[in-house]
């Protein structure tokens, strides 16, 4: 399995985390970005994504939820929420 991170998603983690929290935020990439990875063993652990055909995986107990997509080989990261967002 593969991760690919469309650039909607690498920004959420770049700016969005910047913004809120900055003195959180290599800590809380770094526990983004590990959860993420681990989709390349367990690629369904997340639940139904409300667009169909993606997963959501949750970064309890961080109010960030990832959206993603499951496409053969490779786990398409489209973005990167926080929680209190409107999405």
């Amino acid at each position: 399995m593969r991760i690919r991170w469309t650039p909607p998603a690498a920004q959420d983690m770049q700016g969005n985390l910047k913004e809120r929290h900055p003195q959180y935020r290599l800590p809380t990439m770094r526990k983004l970005y590990r959860k993420i990875q681990s989709l390349k063993q367990t690629p369904r652990i997340g639940r139904s994504g409300r667009i169909e055909g993606t997963r959501e995986i949750l970064f309890t107990p961080l109010p960030y939820i990832a959206v993603y997509r499951v496409e053969g080989e490779i786990v398409e990261v489209w973005r990167i929420w926080h929680a209190a967002q409107d999405r």
